[in-house]
């Protein structure tokens, strides 16, 4: 599509965008894309995973007012005597 009217063309790009389009014929499994894809399908998930279920039903946010706590099971409030 580039190279019509005014736009010139530059051999640079076209080159990187069709390496880029054919990725996935050059592409093979080593140490470094092992890892990636390791971290990035397995390692990232389960943080974000563990993260949701330890927040899981620990806070409520409906109808709170000013100075409610918006902890589900907040601490009971201390009575000086």
């Amino acid at each position: 599509m580039a190279g019509h009217g005014y736009t010139k063309t530059d051999p640079a790009v076209e080159r990187w965008n069709t390496m880029r389009e054919a990725v996935y014929k050059n592409f093979r499994f080593n140490s470094r894309t092992a890892r990636q894809s390791i971290l990035g399908m397995v390692v990232f998930p389960a943080t974000i995973f563990a993260i949701a279920y330890n927040q899981d039903m620990r806070w409520d946010w409906r109808g709170k007012r000013k100075g409610d706590p918006i902890a589900r099971n907040a601490p009971a409030l201390e009575t000086s005597e």
